[in-house]
């Protein structure tokens, strides 16, 4: 029987989502998000944009993120990803390239 804790969910390209998004597993975000997100890893693509106050245990931004950012364990952000406005999170590594622009803490 399949693991159903380990779900993907994609928010594809030209799909805004204003609101709460909540979810198990994994996101994919290729189109945006404006509002509040909570859950467990998130993949903001390249294309992506997240403009939210999100909780989550691991987060990979290629795209661009603004908001605020609260990561239980580690933020990464890839050579083609932009970062801004509050962070708190365990941990974080940023790529050649990515661009983090924020009030960060570490703990």
């Amino acid at each position: 029987m399949k693991d159903q804790s380990k779900s993907m969910s994609i928010i594809d390209k030209e799909l805004t989502v204003e609101g709460t998004v909540s979810f198990k597993g994994q996101l994919i975000v290729k189109g945006a998000v404006k509002g509040n997100l909570y859950g467990d890893s998130v993949v903001i693509a390249e294309e992506g944009l997240v403009q939210a106050q999100a909780t989550v245990s691991h987060i990979i931004i290629g795209g661009t993120f603004d908001g605020e950012l609260k990561s239980s364990d580690k933020l990464t952000i890839l050579s083609t990803g932009k970062c801004s406005g509050k962070i708190t999170c365990k941990t974080f590594e940023v790529e050649t390239g990515g661009i983090l622009n924020a009030e960060i803490n570490c703990k």
